[in-house]
């Protein structure tokens, strides 16, 4: 485990590496205890490495899921010609339909895919706590806690 100082660098590291990708992954689980996994834009806040929200359907098929059974994970990554890089956190997604939190996350364009715009009953927020993740580069992984 790094000293604090390092820790810290570390961690910074890591939500730097999140905030250059435009595309996150997240896993559920289904009925019958299979991970799915399901691309999605980056999220639309970052809390740290602890709290991640995206917005999603209410209807989806994903919403169910995490309904059902909260464990989840998320992975963010980047191939370069010769470096890959990866970062899994595991935890736990909430679905939240509170005005609060859909007004926190709302952008203007949203109303392309919320026709009643940030009211629409069909939208929602996914909010992702970490417990710990998984850092992957250069042929080397580390565990770490959140």
């Amino acid at each position: 485990m790094p000293r604090p100082r390092d820790r810290e660098d570390y961690l910074g590291k890591i939500e730097k590496f999140i905030d250059k990708r435009k595309v996150s992954l997240i896993c559920s689980v289904d009925g019958d205890g299979y991970p799915n996994v399901k691309a999605m834009l980056k999220p639309r806040k970052r809390v740290g490495l602890k709290e991640f929200y995206f917005s999603t359907n209410t209807s989806s098929m994903r919403v169910k899921q995490y309904l059902e059974n909260p464990k989840a994970s998320i992975y963010f990554y980047h191939k370069g010609l010769v470096k890959y890089m990866g970062v899994m956190l595991k935890g736990k997604m909430e679905v939240l339909t509170d005005q609060k939190s859909k007004d926190m996350i709302w952008r203007r364009g949203d109303t392309m895919f919320y026709k009643k715009g940030v009211t629409d009953p069909d939208y929602c927020v996914l909010k992702f706590t970490a417990t710990s993740g998984r850092y992957y580069c250069d042929l080397k992984t580390e565990d770490f806690e959140v």
